[in-house]
């Protein structure tokens, strides 16, 4: 049950502001389903794929998509996708964690103060 309402959550996050893998999976798995935290980010990436086809095919279908912007960022994303996967692993446990808090703090501020 639990893990469904997470499912849920990250589901309508995703639908409504473009994120929620890692903004509700991550946190959520590693403080309600008390997973390790590499494995919550990595577990989360999983995650990230049917949430993101779920979005994609209503988008796609009303054409919200610029092409132009998807194909560059796509490419760039994939790049940098292979790099966070290899890092991962080697980047010990609290160190992520702060990292992963700064970039929340700095994506919540930026949407507050925009």
């Amino acid at each position: 049950m639990k893990i469904g309402i997470i499912g849920a959550v990250a589901g309508l996050c995703n639908g409504l502001f473009g994120s929620g893998g890692g903004i509700i999976v991550v946190p959520s798995m590693i403080y309600l389903l008390k997973v390790e935290e590499h494995d919550a980010h990595a577990t989360a990436i999983a995650v990230i794929l049917p949430l993101s086809l779920a979005s994609i095919l209503i988008y796609f279908t009303n054409n919200y998509f610029d092409w132009n912007i998807v194909w560059k960022v796509c490419a760039g994303s994939v790049l940098g996708a292979g790099l966070g996967a290899r890092l991962l692993p080697k980047i010990p446990v609290g160190i992520l964690s702060r990292i992963f808090a700064v970039f929340m703090i700095m994506a919540g501020l930026r949407m507050l103060f925009r």
